[in-house]
């Protein structure tokens, strides 16, 4: 492992779960808006990379949800969470930046708020 590797890896593994979440939120909307990017270079293997990366993040955040102790925000994460992984699906096939930029607005919206409590 390089030093640039050791450093991300302890980085990530000190960081506290708010923060941790906002950096999956940051990741998810970096690959999404490079893939609305290649969307309009008309490079598709690269769009359908970036969103399959993006919706891996999504799992994520979907999988790692408390529902017995988050209760109705939990269960409400999850419905939105599934809405953006089965929209991104059908932005992928359709190559449709607008349905990518609506996923975008969402995250960026549960990012911003997430910074406000890690703050």
């Amino acid at each position: 492992m390089n030093g640039l590797s050791a450093y991300q890896e302890a980085s990530v593994m000190t960081q506290n779960k708010g923060r941790l979440i906002v950096m999956l939120y940051d990741g998810a909307i970096k690959f999404l808006k490079q893939a609305i990017r290649d969307i309009e270079t008309h490079d598709f293997e690269s769009k359908g990379k970036n969103v399959t990366k993006a919706r891996d993040i999504i799992t994520e955040l979907n999988t790692v949800l408390d529902m017995e102790m988050g209760g109705e925000i939990a269960q409400n994460l999850r419905s939105l969470y599934n809405f953006m992984y089965s929209h991104l699906g059908k932005a992928n096939v359709k190559c449709d930046a607008q349905m990518i930029r609506e996923v975008v607005g969402l995250l960026e919206e549960l990012n911003q708020s997430w910074r406000a409590i890690t703050a």
